[in-house]
């Protein structure tokens, strides 16, 4: 429950609300409002999913009826639902579904999952997994090309399933050898724009793949995800989503804005809100390519539908990497990298082609800025879409991450 509106607890707010009676009442308890003036209360009065008074336990009494239900709070603690700023919904659920490698402490324990997952997998089966960040490893992988790993350990403990497994950022990932040959992607591979497939000193793919080079494997994995019916794709689909809102409500986060889904993911989300089947409040950034996006994002201006439960205004880019990766943009080499400033990992152009359909149709633009060079970069490209639309008011644009900038940019 998202407690959004809080009324001062008096008895002449009660007594002027009493013949509405409320749906549900949580008494007893310490509930942080988050109103200077009245900082703390014992009890919340709620109908219809909005909250119709907080105060005291006595004092609710007058909005309890028959059909209210009452929730003895017992002491403990009721705050507001927190605000996700920005995460990845339906990664948040896909990640449920895999291996979760966020508590590894070293390569070698990420090798032993992969080993036991390949051990009960089907040969073809595809093996995911998410979350690990070799800057937080108790020891250094050896051998290793930058602080990763190569995949020959990974490799012959998954000989007959392809794997991929997403760092922690999301900005890079490790596959195995599997993988690689089934995404052809060889020593003679070309690095893409954005991206880049690490190699060793012979020039062979170690299997950590940068940024848009996790792209190449994309072709690979669909083919293998194609073989699903549409009513599988649509449950896998679902299941994500439920569990992203169940992980969501279990870490106290009641409102959800999401950094960039398709239009096919708004349109499930849109079922489900309809259904009344989400639990989470979603605010969501379009990702798609500008040429779909001007044909159908009008279609997909969506403002608290389902009694609030899915917004749709903004529209998500992406001007560099991450900095756990060496994907940030910088200004100047990276120090344990001297040959190497990061990537830019969407072409300006595009963006500022971006931020014109952003303002045609009045969407916000959120764009993915860690680096300083990548923060140079978007600040100059909002100056510029500012200045040619002079007319235009209340942009509400923003930089995501925002994580590293130039004294020089930060006051604008």
């Amino acid at each position: 429950m998202l407690f959004r509106v809080f009324c001062a607890a008096t008895l002449v707010c009660v007594a002027a609300l009493a013949q509405s009676k409320a749906d549900l009442i949580l008494q007893n308890g310490k509930v942080i409002t988050l109103d200077p003036q009245h900082p703390q209360a014992q009890a919340i009065a709620v109908r219809a999913g909005r909250i119709l008074a907080v105060g005291s336990t006595a004092s609710m009494k007058t909005l309890a009826g028959s059909q209210t239900k009452i929730v003895d709070l017992g002491g403990n603690l009721a705050i507001p639902g927190f605000i996700e700023g920005h995460g990845h919904f339906m990664g948040v659920g896909e990640a449920q579904m895999n291996l979760n490698l966020r508590n590894a402490r070293n390569w070698d324990e990420i090798v032993a999952m992969v080993a036991e997952a390949a051990r009960k997998a089907p040969p073809g089966t595809w093996i995911l997994g998410r979350g690990f960040h070799q800057s937080k490893w108790d020891k250094v992988p050896q051998p290793n090309v930058q602080g990763f790993p190569l995949h020959a350990e990974l490799s012959r403990v998954s000989p007959n399933n392809p794997v991929w497994l997403t760092h922690a950022s999301g900005h890079a990932a490790m596959v195995n050898e599997a993988a690689l040959k089934q995404a052809e992607v060889t020593a003679k591979t070309p690095d893409p724009p954005g991206g880049e497939i690490l190699k060793d000193a012979n020039g062979q793919p170690t299997g950590l793949l940068q940024e848009k080079a996790q792209g190449l494997i994309g072709p690979a994995y669909r083919a293998y995800l194609s073989k699903r019916t549409p009513a599988e794709v649509e449950a896998d689909s679902r299941k994500q989503a439920e569990l992203a809102a169940k992980e969501a409500i279990a870490n106290g986060i009641t409102t959800f804005e999401d950094a960039g889904s398709s239009l096919e993911t708004v349109d499930l989300l849109m079922r489900m809100v309809d259904a009344g089947k989400m639990d989470v409040r979603l605010w969501v950034m379009l990702r798609e390519p500008n040429a779909k996006m001007e044909q159908q994002i009008q279609r997909y201006r969506i403002q608290d539908a389902g009694d609030h439960h899915l917004t749709v205004r903004a529209i998500k880019r992406q001007m560099d990497g991450a900095l756990g990766s060496r994907g940030a943009w910088l200004l100047a080499p990276y120090s344990d990298l001297p040959n190497s400033s990061g990537l830019n990992t969407e072409d300006p152009a595009d963006i500022r082609k971006t931020a014109e359909i952003a303002i045609q149709h009045g969407f916000q633009l959120c764009v993915h800025a860690i680096g300083d060079r990548a923060n140079r970069e978007t600040l100059d490209l909002f100056e510029s879409a500012f200045r040619a639309h002079p007319d235009k008011r209340d942009f509400r644009w923003r930089v995501e991450h925002a994580q590293h900038l130039d004294p020089a940019d930060i006051p604008r």
